[in-house]
């Protein structure tokens, strides 16, 4: 069941004008999903986009909009904020906040707004999701993209990522919350100006009242609080192989400290046809913002679409 906006123009993070609908999923457990769904030409292969652990849809802004008005393919993008995240409704039990579960919405995602195959483009979290997809529906896969994740997962990335959402409070002005952000990265990303940080501060904190909130709900956290990162963490190789019959892209963040570049290579050992692409200037997870890295994205998914 769906709900939708007429289509309509919005205001984008940089204050251009750009066309979606906002579009609300009702999963099977009554919660609602929110979705951005950017039109295109129906006779293209459409994309879904996935974000990471506490992201959102609005991530992939820039990929869906110059996917879907593409000068010789424009296509659809459906962009989904996960459960508890972005425009989606918060879950009263915050056990549920697993990719398995989240697997489950994108699949309600996709009958409710009635795609049968797609290029699943997934940052992090939302690779995890994407290789979970191959097991449970793969003829909706009919290619992927994996942006700074694989079937390993480094131990101290995630502590990183722990640490710093652990110590994120809701600022008391946008100003304030790009400088955090901007201190808390910037090791990561040295080429994002001062624009980008901007862009990246609307694309993480929600506006209310003027005001910078977190969008997406504290009780995410507990999902890490009993994660031993002195231990090896759980891997998903079978999940990964489950990939082998759809063309596949992986984006590394040259600074990824959650793709290793030893994961990497083991990857491409077993998918000797993978495409690579490194973002350089980039840590986990690549914002997928830059002309080159949007250019081979679109290539990539017009050769899947051919084959």
């Amino acid at each position: 069941m769906t709900d939708a906006a007429p289509a309509g123009i919005r205001q984008d993070e940089a204050g251009a004008p750009a066309e979606w609908r906002d579009v609300l999923v009702t999963a099977q457990d009554g919660l609602r999903i929110h979705v951005r769904d950017y039109p295109g030409e129906s006779r293209h292969l459409p994309v879904v986009c996935l974000p990471g652990l506490t992201r959102n849809g609005r991530d992939f802004h820039e990929l869906a909009r110059f996917l879907s008005t593409h000068k010789d393919r424009p296509r659809r993008v459906l962009a989904v904020d996960f459960r508890g995240r972005g425009g989606s409704g918060y879950d009263p039990n915050w056990k549920n906040y697993t990719p398995s579960t989240e697997l489950a919405d994108v699949l309600d995602v996709l009958t409710a707004c009635r795609v049968d195959a797609a290029c699943f483009v997934g940052t992090s979290r939302g690779g995890l999701v994407t290789m979970l997809m191959a097991a449970a529906r793969p003829s909706a896969l009919r290619a992927a993209i994996l942006n700074d994740i694989g079937p390993e997962i480094e131990g101290r990335g995630l502590l990183r990522i722990k640490n710093l959402l652990s110590a994120t409070r809701d600022p008391g002005s946008w100003e304030q919350a790009t400088d955090t952000l901007r201190r808390a990265y910037e090791q990561q990303f040295p080429a994002v100006d001062d624009a980008g940080w901007a862009s990246y501060t609307r694309k993480t904190f929600a506006d209310r009242d003027g005001r910078p909130v977190r969008d997406f709900d504290p009780k995410l956290m507990k999902t890490l609080e009993n994660v031993d990162f002195n231990q090896p963490l759980q891997t998903i190789w079978p999940q990964f192989d489950g990939l082998a019959k759809v063309p596949l892209m992986v984006v590394r963040g040259e600074h990824s400290d959650i793709l290793s570049e030893k994961t990497l290579a083991g990857m491409t050992a077993r998918r000797t046809n993978t495409e690579v692409v490194i973002a350089e200037g980039s840590g986990h997870a690549p914002m997928l913002t830059e002309p080159d890295i949007l250019g081979r994205i679109a290539a990539f998914i017009a050769a899947a679409e051919d084959r």
